[in-house]
């Protein structure tokens, strides 16, 4: 690095100490890279960001009190230049459409980080965005497959929790034919061969969670 080059200023949150450690301390071991704060979850990341001004930030999806999809749009709304990446253990493409949409410009596997860490931080710092090749490979294969609507993924996220139809219709104040229905719809469009099927994909695709 120049040394009249600063050093990139990076803001990491996530709820687990540990792992917030961990990217601290690769950060560390980067002569063009330090570490700008911690945040344990979405409300403080927001206020940290506001705080700090950092030119990257790392961010988990899943944080308690506000979760990462919800801290990025924040504050993308109030910083719209902000440099934002997304920290996640799931390689659903659905979180990855999400947290582009919120302004996310990097999508990182917490299982590949270290070498991809740093090389997303600096394209990010560069202006660029950075997409792991499974992450976009995975994209790819999904962009022009029909989205579930919020009805449909309300009426999965019931299915895995365990309820029949007539729950499923009782919660949701639909007949029982309308929930037939919209179990057809998710199937077709997920490739399933049964409800548990749809199931099992709406997961690893990251349409609804456990």
């Amino acid at each position: 690095m120049n040394p009249e080059t600063p050093p990139i200023r990076v803001l990491v949150c996530d709820d687990h100490p540990m792992m917030r450690e961990g990217i601290a301390a690769v950060i560390a071991s980067q002569p063009d890279m330090c570490l700008a704060g911690e945040a344990g979850d979405g409300r403080e990341a927001v206020a940290q960001y506001r705080a700090l001004r950092p030119d990257v930030a790392l961010i988990d999806i899943q944080m308690p009190d506000m979760n990462g999809i919800e801290a990025i749009q924040a504050i993308r709304a109030e910083f719209a230049q902000a440099r934002i990446a997304v920290l996640t253990t799931y390689r659903g493409d659905a979180r990855a459409l999400q947290a582009i949409r919120s302004g996310a410009q990097a999508y990182l596997l917490k299982s590949a980080l270290r070498k991809e860490l740093t090389e997303a931080i600096r394209a990010l710092a560069a202006g660029n965005r950075y997409f792991p090749a499974e992450i976009a490979a995975e994209l790819a294969n999904h962009l022009g497959q029909e989205r579930l609507t919020p009805r449909e993924v309300q009426v999965l996220q019931l299915i895995a929790r365990g309820h029949s139809n007539k729950q499923v219709a009782g919660e949701l104040v639909l007949s029982e034919d309308t929930v037939k229905g919209h179990l057809r719809n998710i199937m077709d469009k997920l490739g399933a061969n049964n409800r548990t099927h749809a199931v099992t994909i709406a997961i690893e695709r990251g349409f609804i969670g456990l």
